[in-house]
């Protein structure tokens, strides 16, 4: 299955672009999961398997945080309309609507001064007092702020920890078993390691330097899944929101919303959470990258998702780099399955 993206794939790592990779194809009802590499260089090196957990950075930012605010938004406990303020009163911007942060419409000036010195609590108490710019609904830049405030404002809605109602809204009615935020010592040893910061190794330890301060309560990082796991969740959304026992867990209209263009004035190729491109049948799929080195790709038209796992920041973040490197990837795969752009 697309051998052509398979073999940039397994070029791009022996050129070092990344130590190793976990990666599947869903395409119908055929799934192929391949991988191929180290898992880590320091210490001594090891091998990576398929069952690795990686910390997938921003993709918990669709995974989770979007997905239990989609949930709400079937209950009608929420509109996208709404002020952020109305459901986090400590927030100072009454202006900012949940649609704004959802699509990185915003406008939020997020300069915290001196944020990389704040414990848990200032860091939240920064995140409070940001405000729209204005450029407010009109033009997409994307930022965590976005998601960090809206996981502050689902434990307002829930009364609980973030990572607990992650757990509970999304990663068990999926049957996410080998995902989770925070490992204990015991987990460790399944964990893809991360970026050597300030002479130590990050394994298990959530790579984002915000979510890491913020711990528990941080809605814009910190999931550790494996590739087993994200394709259940993908199946979900290309199995017209059905869970692996069949149960409904997103309505299938919610899905088709999804898959729509819902920023304020329709043209900056966001939707709710997820970024837009170019799927089968001029229809749109859903897109989404996390730093450490991942991305979802899910065409629903097509029945087709494409999930990419490596280890790029390990041990040395090359960002710009990368970024070129991971695009020829997406775009040898949509060429081998028929799309040109």
């Amino acid at each position: 299955m697309y051998p052509n993206t398979r073999n940039l794939i397994t070029k791009k790592r022996q050129q070092g672009v990344y130590p190793g990779v976990n990666y599947g194809f869903l395409q119908g009802n055929q799934e192929r999961f391949y991988g191929e590499g180290l898992a880590s260089l320091l210490s001594q090196k090891e091998q990576m398997t398929l069952d690795k957990r990686f910390d997938v950075a921003s993709l918990t930012k669709v995974v989770c945080t979007t997905t239990v605010l989609l949930k709400l938004w079937e209950q009608k406990v929420i509109t996208w309309e709404d002020s952020v303020k109305h459901f986090l009163p400590n927030f100072q911007d009454s202006r900012i609507t949940l649609r704004h942060l959802l699509t990185h419409t915003a406008n939020i000036q997020t300069w915290i001064n001196n944020r990389d010195q704040l414990n848990a609590d200032q860091l939240r108490q920064a995140y409070y007092g940001l405000t729209a710019g204005n450029k407010l609904g009109q033009e997409v830049k994307y930022t965590d702020a976005g998601t960090i405030l809206l996981g502050f404002m689902l434990e307002e809605i829930f009364q609980q920890d973030v990572v607990e109602i992650f757990k509970k809204e999304v990663l068990e009615p999926l049957g996410m078993k080998n995902s989770g935020f925070l490992p204990d010592k015991t987990e460790i040893p399944q964990i893809v390691p991360t970026e050597v910061v300030q002479g130590h190794l990050l394994q298990g330890v959530t790579h984002d330097p915000k979510a890491r301060v913020l711990g528990r309560h941080a809605g814009n990082a910190g999931l550790f899944t494996d590739l087993g796991d994200l394709a259940r969740f993908c199946r979900m959304l290309l199995h017209h929101g059905r869970n692996g026992g069949g149960k409904i867990f997103l309505q299938e209209s919610t899905i088709e919303a999804l898959l729509q263009d819902q920023t304020p004035l329709k043209n900056g190729g966001r939707s709710l959470g997820w970024d837009l491109c170019l799927g089968a049948k001029n229809q749109p799929a859903l897109f989404h990258t996390g730093y450490t080195g991942t991305f979802l790709l899910i065409d629903v038209a097509a029945q087709e998702a494409f999930i990419f796992l490596s280890n790029r920041v390990h041990p040395v973040d090359r960002r710009e780099a990368y970024l070129y490197e991971r695009d020829q990837i997406i775009a040898c795969y949509q060429k081998e399955r028929g799309i040109i752009f």
